[in-house]
C-alpha cells in the first residue's frame, strides 16, 4: 500500500496547516458570518456515507469530499461567475480538508477507511 512516510509526511501536514490558517485568513478577511462556517465546516464529512455501500463506493465518495480538486472549481465559479455563495463554500471547504490534512487523514485506499495516503490511521495505524 502506497504512502507517504517520513519529513515528506510531515511536509504534507503542515501543508494542510498552512491551508487552513489561508482558508481562515480569507474567510475573515471577506467579513463571511462565522456562524455559517462552523455550520458548514464539518459537511464534506457525509461522505463517509459511502461506507455503507461498500469499501469502493466509501474511498470514492470520501476522496470526492475530501480532495482539493471540489473547492478549486467552486473558487473558480466564484472568479468566472462571481457569487459569494461559491466564496464561502469554496474557502469552508479548503478549509476543512487543510484541518483533515494537518491531522493526518488523507486521501483513502479501497482496503479501507483506515488506508490512507499519508499512512493507516485508527486501529489499523498499529496493525
Amino acid at each position: 500500500m502506497g504512502q507517504v512516510i517520513g519529513n515528506v509526511k510531515w511536509v504534507l501536514r503542515i501543508e494542510g496547516l498552512a491551508v487552513l490558517t489561508l482558508a481562515l485568513f480569507f474567510y475573515n478577511a471577506f467579513g463571511f458570518n462565522w456562524a455559517t462556517f462552523f455550520i458548514y465546516f464539518l459537511l464534506p464529512d457525509l461522505s463517509f456515507l459511502g461506507y455503507f455501500f461498500g469499501k469502493k463506493v466509501g474511498a470514492i465518495t470520501y476522496n470526492c469530499a475530501h480532495s482539493y480538486i471540489g473547492p478549486a472549481i467552486v473558487c473558480s465559479l466564484f472568479l468566472s461567475l462571481g457569487g459569494e455563495l461559491f466564496q464561502i463554500i469554496g474557502v469552508i471547504w479548503a478549509a476543512h480538508i487543510g484541518f483533515d490534512r494537518a491531522l493526518g487523514y488523507g486521501l483513502k485506499y479501497e482496503k479501507g477507511f483506515s488506508y490512507t495516503h499519508l499512512g493507516k490511521i485508527g486501529k489499523e495505524k498499529n496493525a
